[in-house]
């Protein structure tokens, strides 16, 4: 297999999603520096976080925590970027597995039944490939041995991007967009929300709205980047 990997790697030269330099053979998307200096939040060690603020008075929450701080020009947005809009399906497996790795060390996946990602529009999935948000979970997935359910939630309008949207364009862009299915898959649950970031929190809001009404429910999220609204 190393073989494999040195004659992949040398026709195939691969590069840091960061900084663009070439990635050794034990690396992966990242290379150690960047990966290493990511502005980690650290939140899930702190009771009432500014995440879990975010939702306060909107619905019951478990638990809630970001991975990292995103800052316009930083690392992160060229993390997101590369996992939104170039084709980097396989940085969300990998920043998935960061995740659940780092945060294993703590109880925040204590108790959790299942990882539920935003769904994405069946129009916008087919122009990007591929859920951003589903590769995260399935990278949290493959660490914890929770399982994975993309067939709970659906996205049934299609909407435009949040990006540059006020706060209130958010609210109004992903009102009443998402329904729940295979409730009875849901009920006495304890699920994790994930998506790629939190601005607002209005998608992450919506789904809740619609998962809250189901019998002895309970909802605890994670999102890769926490943003500011600026």
């Amino acid at each position: 297999m190393s073989i494999w990997s040195d004659i992949r790697d040398l026709f195939f030269p691969r590069y840091c999603v960061i900084c663009g330099n070439r990635l050794v053979k034990e690396e992966e998307c990242l290379c150690i520096k960047c990966l290493s200096s990511l502005p980690r939040t650290m939140l899930h060690n702190i009771k009432d976080n500014e995440v879990e603020k975010n939702f306060w008075g909107r619905f019951p929450l478990e638990k809630a925590t970001a991975f990292l701080y995103y800052a316009k020009g930083g690392a992160v947005r060229k993390l997101l970027y590369d996992l939104k809009y170039y084709g980097g399906w396989n940085t969300g497996v990998f920043m998935g597995k960061c995740m659940a790795t780092e945060l294993s060390v703590s109880s925040f996946f204590e108790g959790i039944d299942a990882i539920v990602p935003i769904p994405l529009h069946p129009k916008k999935f087919r122009e990007r490939g591929y859920n951003q948000s589903e590769m995260l979970a399935k990278g949290i997935s493959l660490v914890t041995s929770i399982p994975l359910w993309t067939n709970v939630l659906e996205r049934k309008r299609f909407t435009e991007t949040q990006t540059h949207k006020s706060q209130y364009e958010r609210w109004m862009n992903v009102s009443e967009v998402f329904v729940c299915k295979n409730v009875h898959m849901l009920e006495e649950k304890h699920i994790l929300l994930v998506d790629d970031v939190l601005t607002t929190g209005a998608t992450l809001i919506a789904c809740a709205d619609v998962l809250k009404k189901v019998s002895g429910i309970k909802i605890s999220i994670l999102t890769l980047a926490l943003a500011s609204e600026s």
